[in-house]
């Protein structure tokens, strides 16, 4: 079967998918969340195909560190389709941040953190992740890392709940406003990480939480539908940005956050600036101790 007939195949196959959930369960139960990314917008039209003239709510969570030119795709999509709504967080992001904690490493390493601040050392979790093993593990503490489950490190709060705070609460208080229980979320376990074992449908107990319809699609078959079908894209993912990904900027979890930094100061000055503003604290550490960013770099702003 050449490549062309397989994703035909996959493409009916995600149609006939997303109309036997929705139709399941109801159309009234489920809302899009809607970065303003490539998956999401591959979501948005693949809903249309196969529903033409849903009413689904795409909801975007506006938290103040999306891309300027998310944030205006957004809004342009908003202008014209009622069912585009954007929510904002409780708090500012920079109030967020000082009030919860700052994201450093990853989630992982900032989750094990605030275990460790709460319940010490001596936490299983805790002695697991920072205890040197024999052979590396993606789960284990960097070595970079491991003073900051000490004593002496006192001077930065970390936290992994910032995501909580500016997306997923507002998606909470939306879907309980409006009784959209089913959260529709452009996941795919080809992005591998904590999505590899996605699945289509996520339940708790019994109740249907979410519904990753990309969950079985790659890179190469999303890459087919947006050249077949002319699916139009937020500016960054064409040149000469080529955005592969986009999510929130400056975003410390970044693991090429130095090339993201440089990329922004070269197209966009004042969101590197933005950037080096709300992250300061950990970007500061960062450069310390020469983690993720250049130890000795002179920044020249605008």
């Amino acid at each position: 079967m050449n490549d062309g007939i397989s994703n035909e195949f996959l493409l009916e196959d995600r149609l006939t998918k997303i109309r036997s959930v929705i139709s399941k369960y109801g159309e009234e139960n489920f809302y899009i969340s809607f970065s303003g990314g490539r998956d999401s917008t591959v979501m948005h039209y693949l809903f249309d195909m196969a529903l033409p003239g849903n009413q689904i709510p795409r909801v975007f969570a506006d938290t103040g560190i999306e891309y300027n030119e998310i944030r205006k795709f957004v809004k342009q999509l908003k202008d014209a389709d009622s069912r585009f709504i954007m929510l904002q967080p409780s708090l500012p992001i920079k109030e967020t941040l000082k009030k919860y904690g700052y994201p450093f490493c990853s989630k992982n390493h900032s989750k094990v953190w605030e275990i460790y601040k709460r319940k010490g050392s001596d936490n299983k979790t805790v002695e697991n992740y920072i205890i040197m093993k024999h052979t590396y593990h993606a789960n284990e503490c960097p070595n970079v890392l491991k003073y900051q489950f000490s004593s002496d490190f006192n001077y930065l709060k970390i936290s992994d709940k910032c995501c909580d705070y500016l997306k997923k609460k507002p998606m909470k208080e939306y879907s309980k406003e409006t009784g959209r229980k089913i959260a529709i979320v452009g996941i795919m376990a080809a992005e591998g990480g904590r999505r590899s074992t996605a699945v289509c449908l996520a339940f708790s107990g019994k109740k249907l939480e979410q519904f990753h319809p990309l969950a079985p699609i790659s890179n190469e078959w999303e890459n087919w539908f947006i050249d077949k079908y002319q699916i139009p894209l937020c500016k960054l993912y064409y040149p000469p940005y080529n955005f592969k990904r986009t999510g929130c900027k400056g975003c410390p979890f970044a693991l090429h956050l130095q090339n993201q930094l440089e990329t922004l100061q070269t197209y966009f000055p004042a969101e590197r600036k933005q950037c080096e503003d709300i992250w300061k604290p950990v970007y500061d550490e960062y450069r310390r101790i020469g983690y993720r960013l250049k130890k000795e770099e002179q920044i020249r702003m605008v």
